[in-house]
């Protein structure tokens, strides 16, 4: 009966649109802006029906730095996972949804804390993100920079 439901649910919010062959059935996209060690990274996280879901996510100071990985969530447990940088860094994170597409969490990264936000607008985030003293997010024409107060 659940899942019925839940699928009527998606159905009527317009998931059903046709997904990648290996994406299943019901999945969204959603942006992700994340702290890394002191660094800003931007990407996007899509999540499937089952709460299992990938991340892939990229540092703004140097684009060639990609970070990729997974995670696992539920409504009454939030969720949690893991990632690997192109660099060799690595990351473990837990998160909290606020609703099914919007949430934030922290974590552990090889270089330091971790802060994200996924779903939100860069100002929606900013009480999730924890910056290094002295720097704000500013958008910058092609999206998120962040920057010296």
């Amino acid at each position: 009966m659940n899942r019925k439901l839940i699928a009527l649910a998606a159905a009527a919010f317009g998931l059903t649109a046709m997904p990648p062959a290996d994406a299943g059935l019901f999945s969204a996209t959603g942006a992700v802006i994340a702290i890394l060690g002191g660094e800003l990274f931007v990407g996007e996280a899509e999540g499937h029906l089952s709460g299992a879901g990938t991340i892939a996510i990229n540092s703004q100071k140097n684009p060639t730095l990609t970070c990729v990985g997974d995670f696992i969530s539920s409504i009454a447990h939030g969720g949690s996972g893991q990632f690997l940088c192109s660099d060799g860094t690595r990351a473990t994170f837990h998160f909290k949804r606020l609703t099914v597409f919007r949430g934030h969490g922290s974590g552990s990264f090889s270089r330091g804390p971790m802060s994200f936000a996924y779903g939100l607008s860069a100002e929606e985030a900013m009480p999730y993100l924890t910056l290094p003293v002295g720097k704000k997010l500013v958008g910058n024409g092609n999206g998120l920079a962040m920057v010296d107060l």
